[in-house]
């Protein structure tokens, strides 16, 4: 039943953008809305009817789609000559005039060929006319139902069990390559479908490259090693980071270490229904600048889960306009997916990152992912 009631949330978002039809070109929206998690459709969502748009390969698969979810009225269009021009004549034969298209995933070349086809107007007339939207579907997505939650909360324990397992294996002698193969191995061993994103194993001064991309390079007594992996879980992304140090840390790796684990700690603490997610980020932020260290962490707190690993609400700095206007922050709110991942990085020594999942509740937060602190490695 989650897929009516999502559909129902957008149509009243379209009906508030004062549209009658919204093009959907972005494969995760159209996910979201149908279940079709194929490389090639569209939808076109009115406030009564829907439209799903795919060629000859994905017919069998929509027409067992539809079949399967009789809760919701598809009607079903083969692309002929080309998606544009089905896409057209679909949108020409509805006879629909406000018509919404995605600005952040539809090119320049879709909108003005499907502009000059329609021979649509540049401001909103009795005539067709285009209109670009913002996160129309993104809003809605931005906090998770009941099935989405479910499914989040398994692929968690998946990937606690894989980090589990791997970093007893993360030792001297070891290449970052090698150990990025088991965790990959072990995500798909777990259930996964694929890694969330390319898994990072970063040793010694490499682990200062938040981004690093496993090397050949061996891991050695004194490492600081970040291990960052994620799995998708019937669509579903989650994504953790563990910091160890292969034998006894030094004075200033376990004091970069301690300070991080603060961080993530006092932002953690930050979450609650109705704060800002500015408040989250300068939490951790003010946690490191006691240490010193507010200068190493160039990144956000943390980023939206779901059917991206990176997606919306994103815990970040606040920007100017959010400076001088507080009303157009984003607050938090129950069914927010996201992850809580403070770092510091020392150009040419190393690298500290550890990062969780959560999920806002009514009375606070839950720590999806759950895997120790253990910094010290034999």
């Amino acid at each position: 039943m989650h897929l009516p009631t999502r559909l129902s949330r957008v149509r009243k978002r379209i009906a508030e953008a004062d549209l009658d039809a919204l093009l959907i070109s972005y494969l995760p929206n159209i996910r979201y809305l149908s279940g079709f998690d194929g490389s090639s459709a569209n939808l076109i969502v009115t406030r009564d009817q829907l439209y799903f748009i795919t060629d000859f390969r994905y017919i069998t698969v929509a027409e067992s789609l539809f079949a399967n979810t009789s809760d919701l009225d598809f009607t079903l269009v083969t692309v002929d000559l080309s998606y544009d021009e089905t896409i057209g004549n679909t949108l020409r034969n509805l006879g629909v005039k406000h018509i919404g298209v995605e600005s952040a995933h539809f090119t320049t070349r879709q909108y003005l060929w499907l502009r000059d086809f329609l021979g649509a107007a540049p401001k909103k007339t009795n005539s067709v006319c285009l209109v670009p939207t913002e996160r129309i579907v993104e809003s809605v997505r931005l906090c998770k139902d009941s099935y989405e939650i479910d499914l989040m909360r398994a692929a968690a324990v998946k990937l606690s069990k894989v980090v589990l397992e791997i970093l007893p294996k993360v030792s001297v002698g070891r290449s970052e390559r090698d150990v990025a193969a088991e965790v990959d191995w072990t995500i798909h061993r777990m259930g996964f479908e694929r890694p969330a994103f390319e898994t990072i194993v970063a040793s010694g001064p490499n682990s200062a490259l938040p981004h690093a991309r496993p090397s050949e390079r061996v891991l050695s007594s004194g490492d600081l090693v970040v291990l960052d992996c994620g799995g998708v879980y019937d669509g579903y992304c989650v994504d953790m980071t563990r910091t160890v140090c292969l034998g006894i840390p030094d004075t200033r790796s376990r004091r970069i270490y301690e300070a991080v684990l603060e961080a993530q700690a006092a932002a953690i603490s930050a979450i609650a229904v109705g704060v800002s997610l500015g408040d989250i980020d300068e939490a951790a932020r003010n946690s490191l600048k006691r240490h010193g260290l507010a200068d190493a962490f160039g990144h956000g707190t943390g980023h939206g889960l779901g059917l991206e690993v990176h997606e919306e609400p994103r815990i970040s700095k606040r920007r100017p306009q959010e400076k001088t206007n507080h009303s157009v922050e984003t607050l938090v709110e129950v069914g927010m997916v996201f992850t809580i991942e403070p770092g510091v990085y020392i150009s040419n020594f190393g690298g500290v990152r550890i990062e969780d999942d959560l999920l806002v509740t009514p009375n606070g937060y839950e720590v999806l992912t759950q895997v120790p602190y253990e910094f010290v490695s034999a």
